[in-house]
């Protein structure tokens, strides 16, 4: 019975923002904002036009807030069942996120005239981070009994998206020092095409990837005039943060990184969005960078600000050619980076 008395003796509470016992999570709490950081492209059905589908192009604007839910969580277990310890409970922290997003200025092609006006509303997700902090060598060895080739997962997304998808993302952290890479990422259909970087790739004679095409060769500026800015480009996706990088002393970065095709993991969409964009996989990368700056008086002060690469796969309409069933593949990419302002 010592063990059910000490179910009732459990003590919870909140650390404050940036507490160690948020662990990888400990820099989120708090308010970010970015004014025209953020980009994001998405193809959607058109029926108006040479072919039957329109790339959008989005600049946008973005406040994400995360507040303290708890930090002890229980999920309870029973002992033994892992292995012979005692104690197989396990804790998880938990912050809840809002993330509001709005349109500064958009372009499409071909041209729709649904592109939509500056401050228009076009994103909301409410959701969760989970961070398992007592994930022990007995779970890994457990799970790796079980199959699970992803034993070493310790943080969470969940998200819900008015569109009707229902998100659960797995993944893991580490901390760096100074800025790790930011890798190219491609937002060209998948499942008829070959890589970019081949001689002769189809978007170049594929009359039907000339949305694609009128992209690579008139990068989406937004409302940007930086110099030497590249623009929103198909070819990689990613360059903007790169970009947004340069001059900038990162002292370290804590990288965040969850995948819907883990195990466990998964989107769930109603009917309709199944049927006709079917969302069926989502991974993104959050790159937590502690900035090395000096205040008026000399003094080198931090100041954290946050960038991150989402890719969302949608199937539709378009059958694949490289074999497999099933719909192409249009990725759905969204990027930004934000300073955190409290």
């Amino acid at each position: 019975m010592k063990r059910n008395k000490e179910l009732f003796r459990r003590r919870f509470y909140v650390p404050k923002p940036d507490s160690k016992e948020l662990g990888p999570l400990s820099p989120l709490p708090g308010k970010w904002v970015s004014k025209g950081g953020g980009w994001n492209m998405i193809a959607l059905p058109f029926d108006d036009g040479p072919f039957d589908y329109r790339l959008l192009m989005n600049q946008y604007d973005e406040t994400l807030e995360f507040s303290m839910v708890d930090d002890n969580v229980p999920n309870r277990g029973l002992p033994g069942v892992i292995d012979n310890s005692s104690e197989d409970d396990q804790f998880v922290v938990t912050l809840d996120y809002q993330q509001s997003i709005s349109q500064q200025i958009a372009d499409d092609f071909p041209k729709s005239g649904l592109a939509g006006n500056s401050g228009l509303a076009i994103h909301h997700e409410p959701g969760l981070w989970l961070y398992m902090k007592n994930l022990r060598t007995t779970d890994k060895d457990f799970l790796a009994t079980k199959g699970a080739i992803d034993a070493d997962l310790t943080v969470a997304r969940l998200a819900s998206i008015p569109h009707g998808n229902s998100v659960l993302a797995l993944g893991t952290s580490s901390v760096e020092k100074g800025m790790p890479e930011i890798p190219p990422s491609s937002g060209l259909p998948i499942g008829r095409f070959e890589d970019i970087s081949t001689p002769g790739y189809d978007v170049e004679e594929d009359l039907y990837l000339a949305p694609y095409k009128h992209f690579i060769n008139n990068p989406f500026m937004g409302n940007v005039s930086t110099p030497g800015f590249p623009g929103f480009n198909p070819r990689d996706m990613n360059e903007i943060l790169r970009f947004a990088n340069k001059g900038v002393d990162i002292h370290r970065t804590t990288v965040l990184t969850v995948d819907t095709t883990r195990q466990n993991a998964g989107i769930h969409n109603i009917p309709f969005v199944a049927r006709q964009a079917d969302a069926t996989s989502m991974k993104s990368t959050f790159w937590i960078q502690e900035l090395n700056e000096k205040d008026k008086r000399g003094h080198t002060q931090r100041k954290l600000r946050m960038q991150y690469s989402q890719v969302v796969i949608l199937d539709f309409f378009r059958s694949r050619e490289d074999g497999h069933p099933g719909r192409a593949r249009w990725p759905h990419i969204s990027i930004n980076t934000l300073e955190k302002v409290d």
